[in-house]
């Protein structure tokens, strides 16, 4: 199998196929999965997964990638979660073609294996409850206590484990457990449960099965059924690696695929424990799973990041060996850097402050032509409308402006984007509270597109829309969902009290006319303010709703902070 030359650069994980494959190892074949539990939805931890396993097997010829459901626990598995799995792993540009699997394939090729091990002597059906196995499985410095079914003959074993497949047992009456070393310096050594009883309907076997195998033991075995070569999985199953070698030993299987484990994504202001995450939905912290505010990939996606700025991410931080955190603002950078290039530049208003040409002639509208987008000129131009009063930002205005403070002010002139050069004249303040209420600015004609007249130059250029032409929408603001950048740092405290309670502002939006037909899930940047996406789920043509994915870089406010 020859390795393809565009691939991403190496990790110890690349190194190690490379090598196997070098080495004519499982006939040079390369053959990973993505192995998934249908018990929620995918998020940014499992794209690194996902990029990494499809990732690999793109990189050489004949390589495979199996999509393969883990759906061995029924009473946490929905089909919703399935789909969704499907739709992401899609929508970041991978594709399983016909190699879609399920644990569940495999149930009665599973019973057989554990009917096997048993006739081996090297499993038995133990009849202590959940509690009392957890009692005897000793600590870190004491060795666990054998069971007093361990000694169960082969027979009595596979008559009971029969009986528990037919279901003659109560949930936790027994349990079929591999017979392995109870003094194992390994815990997960500890004669782990292979089998346990679980009256609740399969989504895909229905009412077939009363009895379930681990996880540890369908995930080994339906690797190898499968005859992967490289079991990629993150560091916490690094102490069950030992477990899943002795089951493919001591069952003497064909294919022994090797199990390999890399550092799992961690970052920063963010939970990726999907337990947390459903406690989120379930407590309805967040609107549900696809949030913008989560890290989930369907949330993501909603936010307006796109797949090409997450496999971006993915290939930046690398596959390690050792846990660590990755900052946020690395995501949040790759997102820029793809919008940047792609999203068309708009103009909106958040707060708006009403502004008055006081010399442009009343009832006129210029058409001025703007660049869709300064880095790629392919993308055209487009038409925005100049009337005689338009909005820009309060934020754009300080009548009393300390230094290094550009924008507008009394006597002082700025350019309006793609429109004229304008100085502010008078400032008009509400009676009772003083607060600025509208500018009236005079025009100079000779500087139409903000062509600079006489190397006339100024320092600051303003957005903009026409009021009588702008359009009505809304805009949704997003920061952090957590207010600490380790929402998990106190152990004895509940995750949910870090929650950003400004995590989500809904405010008012003034547009350009050209968003009037901007369709759901459509990308821009607005001069200015940042990337915003076009909600998939809440907008509307009547009435839109735009998601900030990510904010520019604000000079003055840099320079405010800093102050």
């Amino acid at each position: 199998m020859s390795k393809n030359e565009s691939s991403p650069a190496s990790d110890f994980i690349r190194n190690i196929v490379a090598e196997d494959v070098k080495n004519n190892k499982n006939g040079g074949r390369v053959a990973t999965r993505f192995p998934p539990e249908p018990n929620g939805y995918l998020h940014i931890g499992h794209a690194k997964s996902i990029c990494l396993n499809f990732g690999i097997a793109t990189e050489y010829d004949g390589g495979t990638c199996n999509l393969r459901f883990d759906d061995t626990n029924p009473s946490k598995e929905e089909v919703e979660y399935v789909e969704s799995i499907k739709d992401d792993v899609r929508w970041l540009g991978f594709d399983w073609e016909n190699r879609l699997f399920y644990a569940s394939d495999y149930f009665e090729q599973l019973y057989e294996y554990a009917v096997q091990l048993i006739k081996l002597g090297k499993a038995y059906v133990c009849s202590l409850n959940n509690e009392e196995i957890r009692k005897t499985r000793g600590t870190l410095t004491e060795p666990g206590i054998e069971s007093p079914f361990r000694s169960r003959s082969v027979e009595e074993n596979l008559a009971l484990f029969e009986r528990m497949r037919g279901g003659e047992f109560v949930d936790g009456a027994h349990v079929l457990r591999a017979k392995i070393d109870m003094a194992s310096p390994n815990i997960v050594m500890r004669d782990p449960t292979l089998y346990r009883i679980r009256r609740v309907s399969h989504h895909r076997t229905g009412d077939n099965w009363c009895i379930y195998p681990m996880y540890d033991f369908a995930h080994c075995l339906s690797d190898s059924i499968e005859k992967i070569t490289h079991s990629l999985c993150t560091l916490e199953f690094e102490n069950n690696r030992e477990l899943y070698d002795w089951i493919l030993d001591a069952l003497d299987v064909d294919c022994h695929p090797q199990q390999i484990e890399f550092a799992r994504l961690n970052l920063n202001y963010t939970v990726l424990s999907k337990r947390k995450l459903v406690e989120l939905v379930q407590g309805k912290h967040v609107s549900g799973w696809d949030d913008p505010r989560m890290p989930t990939i369907s949330g993501l996606r909603r936010r307006g990041y796109t797949p090409e700025s997450i496999r971006n991410f993915c290939e930046r931080i690398g596959v390690a060996r050792r846990d660590s955190t990755v900052d946020i603002a690395l995501l949040e950078f790759s997102i820029r850097e793809d919008l940047n290039k792609h999203a068309p530049r708009v103009m909106g208003i958040l707060r708006p402050l009403k502004v008055v040409i006081d010399n442009f002639p009343e009832g006129t509208v210029e058409e001025l032509d703007a660049l869709n987008n300064p880095e790629d000129s392919a993308m055209g131009t487009r038409k925005i409308p100049f009337s005689r009063v338009l909005y820009i930002e309060q934020d754009d205005f300080m009548e009393d402006p300390p230094k290094k403070f550009f924008r507008l002010a009394p006597g002082r002139e700025v350019r309006l984007r793609y429109a004229y050069y304008v100085t502010c004249v008078n400032v008009v303040k509400d009676g009772q509270t003083g607060r600025v209420v509208e500018l009236h600015c005079t025009y100079d004609p000779d500087t139409r597109g903000g062509s600079s007249p006489n190397g006339r130059k100024v320092k600051a250029t303003l957005h903009w829309v026409s009021a009588h032409h702008a359009v009505k929408a809304e805009a949704r603001l997003y920061d952090h969902l957590f207010v600490k950048e380790n929402p998990n740092e106190e152990k004895d405290m509940d995750f949910k009290t870090n929650l950003n309670p400004n995590s989500l502002k809904i405010t008012p939006f003034l547009v350009e006319p050209s968003l009037a037909d901007a369709v759901p899930g459509a990308r821009y940047q607005f001069e200015r303010l940042g990337y915003f996406c076009v909600d998939t789920v809440d907008s509307s043509p009547s009435a839109l709703v735009f998601n900030r994915t990510v904010t520019l870089r604000d000079t003055w406010a840099k320079i405010k902070k800093k102050q």
